[in-house]
């Protein structure tokens, strides 16, 4: 299921890694594989939201 781009941090909490994955990949499809400087943004923003909500790999101790 693609979903529409939020561009707010509010519209975007809580979302899970898969989520915002999807809509990172939803973003290079819709490109064509060339962002704008303006997708390039919306991206960066993605990937920080993603990298935040990206499980922790646990270490064996």
């Amino acid at each position: 299921m693609l979903h529409t781009m939020s561009t707010t941090a509010e519209a975007s909490c809580g979302r899970s890694a898969a989520e915002v994955n999807e809509e990172i990949r939803a973003l290079w499809r819709r490109s064509g594989g060339i962002l704008t400087s303006e997708q390039r943004a919306v991206y960066q923003r993605l990937v920080m939201e993603w990298a935040a909500a990206a499980p922790m790999p646990r270490r064996s101790v």
